[in-house]
């Protein structure tokens, strides 16, 4: 069958984007201070599958999400099981800590895409990364203190700054219904004024409604009881102890009455990161505590807390607050051969592994050609090889970004006389 599409040139789809060789020095550089900081805070590396049992995504995030109701990815696969690309890293992490029963305290680090049909925009895509972390197993107040200062640690390692946590208690299975009880009454006297969307979900989750970004509901929400208001005994000693610790630790916030988030798991300790960028606020990093979630996902009651930080949005920040300019890697030395290569094969292997980064050029290019390409890749030294060098057992090292000085060495002497010329230069 011919393919209607043959002669359009193929993409990445619509809400994707390639990372290509250059840009990708600043995602290993993040990943790597993101992975330092969780490793000494002792999480460990997890990876979970890209696709799941859509079931775990309705039962933990909930159906009434725009997460699940609107911008989940969900397909039916060969074995006629229904599926979803995951929309967020929580629930994988919680599934995979009920199915292998480790041993908590369980503290999980991990660095996943997530997929969400949703407009693509700055810092959002259809598919997006995500770095979080995940404790399990520790009800404790003090290990929400220290969730919350691993996210400042991480985004000062970036340079960020100026950003604003914002911070909120939702309650708990003790509290919660009353204060949503309250809320839906409010919210059905002022139901006229709300959103079209919402104004028919006020009995099924009257939470969403704070969170919705239609400035119809953002004003009735003004008026709105917060739950803080209703906090039980419990709740408001969890949230005061928060408080107390990352003041002992000058972690700044900002209270949120109206912070909710978009997923249904959240209990307790929740909170946003955001960013002010001139035109508008961009939200960097969230989570919080959900401790029913693996108890609704079938495993015995145990409590949690989390976060997660898009890739994309952060290095968006960074660009606006021109942090976090990572250079791309170069060689440090560049092969010029113009014998038959086998030179240059030899010593760029050799070279690697002693732990230089060396490149080479193939084909029997001309020495002015191989210059050239020498020049464009960056690298510091050229070493040359010709008819005189391959008979008297030298290499000419010229320096190409200090003025074109040059040394005969002898090859035995390579390694000692490029570090030499390095540390001088």
């Amino acid at each position: 069958m011919t393919d209607e599409l043959s002669m359009e040139p193929l993409r990445a789809p619509t809400g994707t984007h390639d990372l290509m060789p250059g840009d990708s020095a600043r995602w290993v550089a993040l990943l790597g201070v993101f992975a330092a900081l969780a490793e000494k805070s002792g999480f460990g590396l997890i990876h979970t599958p890209l696709f799941e049992d859509v079931r775990l995504f309705r039962r933990g995030v909930g159906t009434e999400t725009e997460v699940v109701g609107k911008e989940m990815y969900e397909f039916t696969d060969r074995g006629g099981r229904a599926m979803a690309l995951r929309p967020e890293g929580t629930a994988s992490v919680v599934r995979a800590f009920i199915q292998h029963h480790p041993i908590p305290p369980f503290r999980a680090w991990y660095a996943t895409p997530t997929f969400r049909y949703e407009r693509p925009q700055a810092g959002r895509y259809r598919q997006h990364h995500q770095v979080g972390v995940e404790v399990l197993g520790i009800a404790d107040a003090d290990v929400d203190v220290e969730v919350l200062a691993l996210a400042n640690d991480y985004l000062q390692g970036l340079g960020l700054s100026g950003y604003t946590l914002r911070l909120n208690s939702l309650g708990d299975a003790a509290c919660r219904p009353q204060y949503v009880a309250s809320l839906r009454e409010y919210l059905t006297a002022n139901q006229g004024s709300l959103c079209e969307e919402h104004k028919g979900k006020i009995s099924a989750n009257p939470l969403r409604i704070l969170d919705c970004k239609d400035e119809r509901c953002r004003s009735v929400s003004v008026g709105a009881p917060t739950m803080s208001e209703a906090l039980c005994e419990q709740c408001a000693e969890h949230f005061a102890r928060v408080k107390a610790g990352l003041d002992a630790q000058n972690i700044s916030y900002f209270l949120d009455a109206k912070l909710v988030r978009g997923l249904d798991y959240y209990t307790r300790t929740t909170f946003e990161v955001t960013l002010d960028l001139g035109e508008g606020e961009l939200t960097i990093l969230g989570g919080g505590r959900y401790d029913g979630l693996v108890e609704v996902l079938g495993g015995v009651p145990t409590p949690g807390i989390g976060f997660g930080s898009g890739i994309e949005r952060v290095l968006l920040a960074c660009d606006r607050q021109d942090v976090f300019a990572i250079q791309p890697t170069v060689p440090m030395v560049y092969i010029v051969d113009t014998t038959d290569g086998a030179h240059a094969r030899d010593l760029v292997a050799s070279l690697r592994k002693e732990g230089l980064i060396a490149e080479r050029a193939y084909g029997n290019r001309s020495m002015k050609s191989q210059f050239k390409t020498a020049d464009r890749s960056g690298a510091r030294f050229a070493l040359v090889i010709g008819d005189r060098e391959a008979a008297d057992g030298t290499i000419t090292i010229r320096d190409l970004r200090g003025g074109g000085e040059q040394v005969v060495v002898a090859r035995d002497a390579l390694l000692t006389s490029l570090l030499e010329l390095a540390a001088k230069n």
